[in-house]
């Protein structure tokens, strides 16, 4: 039975290991029982699934996904938590354990070793520093996943769901669009968490597409546009274009795709919708393949 969501019992046994927080792997462990069971249950976990779960601290939520899911990899990157992690899961014979960086692990060899390379879904308690680098290596490799049940800072959450014109619409939000529907399950507060953090935090859980919304002639052209949109906010998008050097253009034949876009030349990144930066980079796209 998980026992870990009871902050007591995380007490007991962080200091039974003299465990140390430590900063720079962000780590603030769950301590309420409700907000585990609430996971769970948006995640949609069942006997039937393959779960991932990324950083798993002293293994609060790989109980509970244990006993709920058919089989559970919990990669964790910090070397000090694994005795802890054989401890606490000692009970349970369908969990791995992985030391490792979660962003150097093969998660589609995982997906074909383990769940016969059918979708998995990922669960995990992100550190906010790392949120969008995880994220985005999941999406942009295309491991086959089902869906993403994350914990993450509410702030990152709250722009996963943003659109266009709004200051916390950007890269970040229509990436994660692209791929997935995002939906904030539930709220959490500082309280919930040993150490406390100093913010606000949400689960979002980011549903994969079985399509993606817009088709584009190069996805990874799209992307570069994108991020040189938001990379200078401040700046127009013909500037912010010209000024990464976006396919060797000049700075009139971006402003020639901005026009055939049919936005004026003075129109700004954070203004276009996913589908008007799909059809840009189509422009942009014919424009370089018609000058080779």
């Amino acid at each position: 039975m998980a026992t870990l969501g009871n902050p007591k019992n995380t007490i007991e046994v962080i200091q039974k290991y003299g465990f140390q927080f430590q900063k720079k792997f962000g780590q603030n462990f769950l301590i309420d029982p409700h907000i585990l069971e609430e996971i769970i249950y948006e995640a949609g976990v069942t006997k039937d699934d393959f779960v991932l779960e990324i950083g798993p601290g002293i293994g609060t939520m790989t109980q509970y996904l244990c006993e709920s899911a058919r089989e559970v990899v919990a990669v964790e990157i910090d070397s000090n938590l694994i005795p802890i992690l054989q401890d606490t899961l000692s009970a349970y014979d369908n969990v791995e354990v992985m030391n490792e960086d979660i962003l150097k692990v093969d998660i589609a060899k995982l997906a074909r070793e383990r769940n016969g390379g059918k979708p998995i879904k990922v669960v995990a308690n992100l550190p906010y520093y790392i949120t969008t680098p995880i994220i985005m290596g999941l999406f942009e490799s295309h491991v086959p996943i089902d869906s993403i049940t994350i914990m993450v800072q509410k702030e990152v959450a709250d722009r996963m769901q943003e659109g266009p014109g709004s200051k916390e619409y950007g890269a970040l939000s229509l990436a994660v669009q692209y791929y997935a529907k995002p939906e904030i399950v539930v709220t959490v507060p500082p309280s919930c968490f040993m150490p406390q953090p100093k913010v606000g935090s949400a689960v979002i859980r980011l549903t994969r597409h079985r399509e993606a919304p817009v088709t584009v002639k190069n996805e990874k052209l799209m992307f570069q546009i994108i991020r040189a949109s938001f990379n200078q906010r401040r700046k127009t998008l013909a500037n912010g274009l010209s000024n990464a050097g976006i396919q060797g253009l000049t700075k009139e034949e971006i402003q020639k795709c901005i026009e055939e876009l049919g936005e004026p030349l003075t129109i700004r990144g954070e203004a276009l919708s996913l589908e008007k930066f799909a059809r840009l980079s189509d422009i942009v796209y014919d424009h370089v393949t018609k000058n080779v």
